[in-house]
């Protein structure tokens, strides 16, 4: 049609601009999603926000810092922020402090990823402490087995192979507390369960999925 990608941009700038501004995008805001994603190289993020009852992106903007998060705040208003009922989000620290500073009857519901990859950073960190403790004690075979049982251990339960189960009630046999950490962090995750998601089962007792809690009681 003899006209540049440029004017193209210019046109749909235009018009989403106008029908913008015959539209509220911030009524009725209740409950809200921020997040931020990487959309360059470089290291160039987006914050966005999206209102859950209706899944609207309601906004976007460069930038990933409280200052971002700070303008959404600003334009939504005092008193629509005070009508924020719940706000999630990941654990990043500028959008905990904007949040909590201007939204007083929100609360903070912190994304099921970042709660169970914190789970699973824990359970890593006693399995090399376990490690370097085999290590030092000059059990070598022991080290052995452990260090391969990362991602044994880091797996959900419904995905292991026969093998990596065989490996898993070895540590069951050999290390109480691992396999105990290890229960622990599978029970966080079926307090999150994805709709696409088989039920956990494993053969051995006290494993998720099998109903057995008394390891809680230790």
């Amino acid at each position: 049609m003899r006209v540049t990608w440029r004017t193209v941009g210019s046109i749909c700038e235009r018009v989403a601009s106008e029908a913008i501004a015959q539209r509220d995008l911030f009524a009725d805001l209740k409950r809200i999603g921020i997040d931020d994603f990487s959309h360059r190289k470089g290291h160039r993020y987006l914050t966005v926000v999206v209102d859950h009852d209706t899944g609207r992106l309601v906004w976007a903007a460069p930038g990933r810092d409280r200052k971002t998060v700070e303008k959404f705040l600003e334009l939504l208003g005092k008193e629509r922020c005070a009508q924020l009922e719940l706000v999630s989000c990941d654990m990043a620290e500028s959008i905990a402090v904007a949040v909590g500073d201007r939204c007083p009857n929100a609360i903070r519901c912190v994304d099921p990823f970042h709660v169970i990859q914190l789970a699973t950073d824990a359970l890593d960190e006693i399995r090399r402490e376990v490690w370097n403790e085999a290590r030092r004690a000059g059990h070598k075979q022991v080290a052995k087995e452990l260090k391969g049982a990362r991602f044994v251990l880091w797996k959900n339960a419904h995905r292991l192979t026969e093998r990596q189960q065989h490996k898993l009630a070895q540590i069951q046999q050999t290390n109480k507390p691992l396999y105990r950490a290890y229960l622990i962090s599978q029970q966080l995750r079926e307090i999150y369960p994805s709709p696409m998601r088989k039920p956990s089962s494993c053969s051995m007792r006290g494993s998720p999925g099998q109903g057995d809690v008394s390891w809680r009681r230790s």
